[in-house]
């Protein structure tokens, strides 16, 4: 192979740092799958969900927020009243057999579907504390559902639609926010993804990336204004949003961004795999 000039291998250094950073239609780059870009997109739904980076300090939060959800806990915010708090103690009861929190799973069942919490209460909130803070299997537990129900489903769906990072995250939060990909809801993900293709052909139909997920964000903006506990909408027009804009497709650090008039910021180098 012949030698390249060095000022000619600097500038093809340069556009492929380029190509990384701002995609090329596929978004570039690895997806939510690869350890680095999933504590990424971990930090940036915490900035939403939690308000700090520090989504690793949330395995044991657990309180109701009036939404109608009942409790909501852990790394993502699972309900007590969507079923996926069930699934997490479930997994839970699996691996640890008579555990702290096993006992609670007929209350968690009856109460799954209303924001009742009958059965529940301190005791329950207490129990979640404990096996947070002292036994790995239990943040296991916590992980794995996140993984199953709401990350992987996520970014298979868009992968399907030719999508990258980003659009991976922008998904995924709208999974964890408005609800599965088989959600019969006029706001859950399924809704806002057939809601952006009526303005906008996915990439992998041959459309413009950027146009296509600013009609899916458009779709999630209206979603969440029809819920009154999500009102704010900022988690997607001063963050995601401003990702699209940017035409950061591979989710690239450095990263700036404003949730609920908070700033955030991932640097270059502070990218490191989570879990």
């Amino acid at each position: 192979m012949k030698s390249v000039p060095r000022m000619l291998f600097a500038f093809l250094i340069a556009v492929g740092a380029c190509t990384a950073c701002t995609g090329d239609g596929s978004g570039g780059g690895a997806g939510l799958e690869d350890p680095a870009k999933k504590d990424i997109a971990m930090r940036i739904v915490s900035s939403a969900e939690n308000s700090t980076l520090d989504w690793k300090a949330q395995y044991e939060y657990i309180e109701d927020i009036g939404d109608g959800r009942g409790y909501t806990a852990g790394i993502i915010g699972f309900c007590s009243g969507t079923g996926d708090m069930l699934a997490v103690v479930e997994r839970y009861a699996k691996a640890r057999p008579g555990n702290a929190l096993e006992r609670f799973l007929p209350a968690l069942r009856a109460v799954e579907g209303s924001d009742s919490h009958e059965g529940l209460g301190e005791p329950f909130t207490r129990a979640w504390e404990r096996a947070a803070t002292s036994d790995a299997a239990f943040r296991a537990a916590q992980d794995a559902e996140r993984d199953e129900s709401y990350l992987l489903p996520a970014v298979r769906r868009a992968e399907d639609d030719g999508l990258g990072a980003l659009g991976q995250l922008i998904y995924f939060d709208a999974y964890v926010m408005h609800g599965s990909d088989t959600s019969e809801s006029s706001t859950g993900f399924r809704a806002l993804r057939e809601k952006a293709l009526v303005g906008a052909e996915s990439p992998a139909e041959g459309g413009d990336e950027e146009e296509y997920l600013n009609a899916f964000l458009d779709a999630r903006v209206e979603a969440i204004r029809k819920e009154p506990s999500h009102a704010d909408t900022s988690r997607v027009e001063t963050a995601q949003r401003l990702f699209v804009r940017e035409r950061n497709f591979g989710l690239e650090p450095p990263l700036n961004w404003r949730v609920y008039g908070d700033s955030y910021h991932i640097g270059a180098m502070a990218a490191r795999p989570g879990g």
